[in-house]
């Protein structure tokens, strides 16, 4: 698999990452020992970098990370966790909970170093004090070796350009901006590489929208993004292809981020991902199902607060 430079961290990484929010139950119910597999085959594909986070399952997805890596050397894999984020409504980016949230991935993950920690979802708290109290206390911990690099994840380009701009951070994560129907976060391409902050992206498939089937209920895409949708999954189905693996070469082959993240607690998919990787893809119709979607309205959405935004 691909390896890139994750901008000036001097951490290289696959250019696919598992995402492990599954495991955390955050999808649905899992099978608990075929979802211990999934991390073991994540690895044999090639995959060196996990994310997770202490929102996933409330730990849960950080301790079977950490038990699914039990006695893998620790140099095969980066492991990538967050903090600030502990419920749906409860936020806390005290230096305080920082570092005991950093305390305690360590020995959920059953490591002595995290790679990355990233502030997690800032759009939804007042990034200000994020800037002011959260970074300069993971810097702290970074010079004591608990920590590699620092950054932040959002929904919104905007606050992940505060990040850039009035912080001090490493990494950046964005989730569904950069896809078949958004891409906002290619306007933060040129700024990142000029600074020499890594790019992460997770959600290629915008939380199951650019699937093969019809997205959850509680997914927030309007009827109008949804009819679009149906729309391209038509045209790929003619093509004798699938919606699903056109999102996902068009985020894994955009290159500007160093990793697409993507996760799952069955095994099945990710050999499937392995298949999509090493299988040639269309760049007519992923060019066709991208200008589909793209004059789709209501593409990207408010998330957190309007001053984020």
């Amino acid at each position: 698999m691909q390896r890139r430079p994750l901008g000036n961290t001097g951490i290289t990484v696959s250019a696919l990452g598992y995402g492990a929010a599954s495991l955390g139950e955050e999808y649905g119910p899992i099978d608990l020992a075929d979802s211990l597999r999934v991390v073991p085959e994540a690895l044999a594909i090639g995959i060196d970098l996990f994310d997770t986070s202490p929102y996933y399952g409330r730990g849960a997805s950080e301790v079977l990370l950490g038990h699914a890596l039990r006695g893998v050397p620790r140099d095969r894999y980066h492991l990538s966790t967050k903090l600030g984020r502990y419920d749906q409504q409860h936020f806390d980016f005290s230096p305080r909970r920082v570092r005991e949230s950093v305390d305690t991935s360590l020995v959920r993950l059953r490591t002595d170093h995290l790679d990355l920690v990233l502030c997690h979802d800032v759009e939804f708290v007042e990034i200000d004090r994020v800037i002011a109290e959260t970074l300069p206390t993971l810097r702290s911990l970074q010079r004591e070796g608990k920590v590699r690099a620092v950054g932040a994840s959002a929904y919104p380009i905007a606050a992940l350009r505060r990040m850039i701009v009035d912080g001090d951070v490493d990494v950046v994560l964005g989730y569904g901006s950069l896809t078949l129907h958004n891409r906002q976060l290619e306007e933060l391409l040129p700024l990142c590489a000029e600074r020499g902050v890594g790019v992460l992206h997770a959600a290629p498939f915008d939380m199951g929208l650019l699937t093969d089937s019809d997205p959850p209920a509680w997914h927030p895409a309007t009827p109008e993004l949804r009819a679009a949708v149906c729309r391209a999954r038509a045209l790929c189905a003619a093509q004798g292809d699938s919606l699903a693996r056109i999102a996902f070469r068009f985020a894994v082959d955009h290159g500007g981020p160093a990793a697409t993240i993507v996760g799952t607690a069955f095994v099945d998919q990710v050999r499937a991902w392995d298949r999509w990787l090493r299988e040639p893809v269309d760049p007519t119709l992923v060019r066709e199902v991208g200008d589909l979607l793209q004059g789709a309205p209501d593409a990207v959405r408010t998330v957190g607060l309007p001053e984020n935004n």
